[in-house]
C-alpha cells in the first residue's frame, strides 16, 4: 500500500508537469494532443483499476469477517467523502475558470462578439445556476435528516422560501419521492435523467441549463441529499427554475451561434478537453490516495485491536498466558498494558482457585478415605434432616434398614434438638443392637446433623458369654463339690437300713435312693457341661485336611437313625484348626441336626442331613443342614448363648461351645433357616498359613 500511495504521488507529479506545459506551449499541446489524451486516459483507467482492487479486496475482507475490515470501510468512506467533496468544488470551479481562460486566448472580432454575447448570457445563468445551487444546497441540508414521510411538506415549504419554480425529491434508481411546484396545473413533474442522476451521485452535483419539450429554456440542478446515516438509501435533489421568455430566446440565438463558432475552433475544444481530462485524473489520483491512507490507518489501527481480540478469545477459552504486544504509547497501547496487567491478575486468581480447588479435593478425598475404611457407620443429614452421605460401613450393617434406621433417627434429632446425645437402638428385623452418636453441625458449614454408629450385638454377645463362663465356672466350683457326698450317703442309708425296714418301707428307700443317684448323675452331667464350656482348652491349631476329618467323624454316624449326605469339594487347601475341638464341633452340630427330628413329623425315608465343604475366599466351609424343624425366628438373635435351647431336655450349651470354638479359631459361624423346611449352620475357618498348594483328601 506504501508503494501504491508513491506511485500516486509520482503520477500526480507528472499530470501537473505536462499540464503546466501544455498551458505554456498551445503548438506542444496542438503536436502531441492524441499523445496526451491517450496517456491520461490510460492514467484514468489504471487509477479505476486500483481503486476497484482495493474495493473487491475489502469486499471479500468484509464477507470473510476479517477483523478490522469494517473499520477500514469507515474509513475508507470518511476519508473518500472529505477527499471527493472538496475535489468537486474545486474541479468545478476549476473547469469554469478554464473555460473562461481558454476563451479569452483567441483574440478574433467575432468572437470578440460572440464571446461578448456568450458571456453576458453565461454570466446571468451561471449567477442564477449558482443561486440554484446554493438554494439546493440549503435545501439539502434542510432535508437529510428527514424521514420520506415529511418530505412533501418540508419540501413545498422549502420550495415557497428560496422562491422556486419546481423541486423533486427522486431516489438513486429515479424514483419519485415527493414534489413540490408553483404551476398547480402541472401533475407530473419533470423527473431528472439518468445521466444527471449519475452525475449527481459522483457528488459534483448536476447544473444545466435546458429545454423540455413545449416548454421555456430553463435553470435544472440536482443536489445529492446529505444524511447522517450511511445505510439509509442514497436521495437526491431537483431544483428547476424557468428563465425569462426574452433571456431565453437571446440565449438561444447566442448559443446556436456560438455552437457554429465552437465547431470550427477544433484546437480550442481539444485544449479544454485536455484540461478537463488532466483535472479529472487529479481527482481520481486524490480518491486513490484518500482510499490508501484509509486503508493504511485502518490496518495500523486494526493491527493492535485484532491482536487484543486474539488475545481475547484465548482468555475466553481459559488460557490466562497470553500478552499482546505493546507497539505504540497512544491510547491502543495503555489499552494493551491494561489487558496484559488483567490477564496477570486473573491468571494469579485462577492459580489460587486451583491451588484451592486441590486442596478442597484432597481434603474430600482423604476424608472419603477415611469414611469409607471406617468399620462403624455414618449418616449425615441436611437442616430438612434428609440423608445426604452414608458411608461403605453404614451400608454394610444396615443394609435393607437403612431406610428404617434413618427414620428412627430422624426422630431422635427432632426430639433432641440442638443437643449432642448417645443411645443404643435395637433393629427390630435382624434383633441387632447398634450404638449410636449424634451431634448438630456448624452453621457455618451448611449446618446438618451427623450419626455416627455400630454393631455391638457381637461385642453383648461376647459379654455374655464372658458372664455365662462365669457363672459355669462357679457352678461347676459350688455344685459339683456335694454331689458326691449326696450320692454316697444315700446309698449308704440304703445299705444300713435295708435290713430294718418293711418290705414296704425297703422298696421306698430303694424308689427314693435310686432318683437321688440318679438326679446326683444328671446334675454331674450338667456341671461337667459347663466346666466344658468354661474351661475350653487353647485350641492348638495345624494343617488340617479338613475333609479327612470329615469322613473319620462320618464313620461313627454309618448306623445312625438319619441318612447323611456329603458333598466335599475336591482339593480343598488345609485349614489351621485344632482337629479335637473340630471334632467336638461336629459331633455337637450333628447331634443338633439328629435332634432337629423329633419335633418334626415326616415319613422315614425323608429326612436327611447333608454335610460339605468348599473353598469361600481366604476360608473353607464347612456346612451341616438338615430338613428338620429349623430355628424359631424369635431365638435367631440369641441363638448361640448359653441356655438358649429348642429341646426340653438340653442345656442350651451345645451350640454356645460351637461359637467359642470357632471363634478361638479365627473364624465365623452362621445359621440361617432355609426357605424350605430345616436349617444350615456354616463354619468358616481360615486358612493354614503357606498351604497354596490344596491338600489332597485321603
Amino acid at each position: 500500500m506504501k508503494i501504491l500511495l508513491l506511485v500516486a504521488a509520482v503520477l500526480a507529479a507528472v499530470l501537473l508537469f505536462v499540464l503546466a506545459t501544455a498551458t505554456a506551449n498551445v503548438a506542444f499541446l496542438a503536436r502531441h494532443y492524441a499523445l496526451l489524451l491517450g496517456v491520461n486516459i490510460a492514467a484514468a483507467a489504471g487509477l479505476a483499476g486500483l481503486v476497484a482492487w482495493q474495493v473487491v479486496a475489502l469486499v471479500r475482507k468484509l464477507r470473510a469477517r476479517v477483523f478490522g475490515s469494517r473499520l477500514t470501510l469507515r474509513f475508507l468512506l470518511l476519508l473518500a467523502l472529505m477527499a471527493v467533496v472538496p475535489g468537486a468544488v474545486v474541479y468545478t470551479v476549476s473547469v469554469q475558470f478554464l473555460v473562461r481562460s481558454i476563451e479569452t486566448w483567441f483574440d478574433v472580432k467575432v468572437d470578440a462578439a460572440l464571446e461578448g454575447g456568450i458571456s453576458l448570457g453565461q454570466s446571468a445563468i451561471d449567477q442564477m445556476l449558482g443561486e440554484l445551487q446554493a438554494k439546493a444546497r440549503g435545501m439539502s441540508l434542510d432535508l437529510g435528516d428527514r424521514s420520506v414521510g415529511q418530505l412533501p411538506l418540508q419540501l413545498n415549504r422549502l420550495r415557497e422560501q428560496a422562491g422556486v419554480q419546481e423541486a423533486v425529491v427522486v431516489a438513486a434508481n429515479g424514483r419519485l419521492l415527493a414534489s413540490a411546484s408553483a404551476e398547480l396545473g402541472q401533475f407530473v413533474p419533470d423527473l431528472p435523467s439518468v445521466m444527471a442522476l449519475r452525475q449527481a451521485r459522483s457528488g459534483r452535483g448536476y447544473s444545466t441549463v435546458d429545454a423540455p419539450a413545449g416548454r421555456s429554456l430553463g435553470l435544472r440542478v440536482v443536489m445529492p441529499i446529505t444524511s447522517g446515516s450511511l445505510a439509509e438509501e442514497p436521495r437526491y435533489l431537483q431544483l428547476r427554475q424557468a428563465l425569462p421568455e426574452p433571456f431565453s430566446r437571446s440565449a438561444s440565438a447566442v448559443e446556436a451561434a456560438y455552437r457554429d463558432y465552437r465547431e470550427l475552433a477544433l484546437a480550442r475544444q481539444d485544449l479544454k478537453n485536455i484540461y478537463i481530462v488532466t483535472l479529472s485524473l487529479v481527482l481520481a489520483v486524490a480518491l486513490l490516495v484518500a482510499l490508501a491512507l484509509a486503508a493504511i490507518l485502518a490496518s495500523r489501527m486494526a493491527e493492535p485491536l485484532a491482536i487484543l481480540a486474539g488475545a481475547t478469545q484465548a482468555v475466553a477459552r481459559g488460557d490466562f498466558s497470553r500478552q499482546a504486544p505493546v507497539t505504540s504509547r497512544d491510547e491502543l497501547g495503555v489499552l494493551t498494558e491494561s489487558f496484559n496487567a488483567m490477564t496477570r491478575q486473573l491468571d494469579e486468581a485462577r492459580r489460587g482457585m486451583e491451588a484451592n480447588r486441590a486442596e478442597l479435593e484432597t481434603a474430600k478425598a482423604y476424608l472419603e478415605n477415611i469414611l469409607a475404611n471406617l468399620s462403624a457407620g455414618v449418616l449425615v443429614f441436611d437442616r430438612d434432616l434428609h440423608v445426604s452421605i452414608s458411608n461403605h460401613g453404614a451400608q454394610t450393617i444396615l443394609g435393607t434398614e437403612l431406610e428404617a434406621f434413618a427414620r428412627r433417627s430422624r426422630d431422635e434429632f427432632l426430639a433432641r434438638g440442638a443437643r449432642s446425645w448417645q443411645a443404643e437402638l435395637a433393629l427390630e428385623t435382624s434383633a441387632r443392637t447398634l450404638m449410636a452418636r449424634g451431634a448438630p453441625l456448624p452453621a457455618a458449614g451448611g449446618g446438618g446433623y451427623v450419626l455416627v454408629f455400630d454393631d455391638i450385638t457381637h461385642l453383648i454377645q461376647a459379654q455374655r458369654a464372658l458372664a455365662w463362663a462365669e457363672v459355669a465356672r462357679r457352678l461347676a466350683h459350688e455344685i459339683k463339690n456335694p454331689l458326691t457326698p449326696i450320692q454316697l450317703s444315700a446309698e449308704r442309708l440304703e445299705l444300713k437300713l435295708e435290713g430294718r425296714l418293711a418290705r414296704e418301707d425297703a422298696d421306698a428307700l430303694r424308689r427314693a435312693t435310686r432318683t437321688i443317684v440318679s438326679q446326683v448323675a444328671a446334675l454331674k452331667a450338667l456341671v461337667d457341661d459347663f466346666r466344658d464350656y468354661a474351661r475350653l482348652p487353647p485350641p492348638a491349631p495345624v494343617a488340617l485336611d479338613l475333609n479327612m476329618l470329615v469322613r473319620e467323624v462320618l464313620a461313627l454316624y454309618d448306623y445312625a437313625g438319619v441318612p447323611i449326605r456329603t458333598q466335599l469339594a475336591p482339593g480343598l487347601p488345609a485349614v489351621a484348626a485344632d482337629s479335637i475341638q473340630i471334632r467336638q464341633v461336629m459331633h455337637n452340630l450333628l447331634q443338633n441336626a439328629q435332634d432337629a427330628f423329633e419335633n418334626r413329623k415326616v415319613p422315614a425315608n425323608e429326612p436327611f442331613i447333608e454335610v460339605s465343604t468348599a473353598l469361600a475366599g481366604e476360608q473353607v466351609r464347612l456346612s451341616i443342614s438338615d430338613n428338620g424343624g429349623g430355628f424359631p425366628e424369635n431365638m435367631m438373635a440369641r441363638i448361640f448363648e448359653p441356655y438358649v435351647t429348642t429341646k426340653p431336655r438340653g442345656t442350651g450349651l451345645g451350640l454356645a461351645i460351637v461359637k467359642k470354638i470357632v471363634d478361638e479359631h479365627h473364624g465365623s459361624v452362621t445359621i440361617d433357616n432355609r426357605p424350605a423346611l430345616g436349617a444350615c449352620v456354616s463354619v468358616c475357618l481360615p486358612l493354614a498359613v503357606g498351604e497354596g498348594i490344596s491338600a489332597k483328601a485321603a
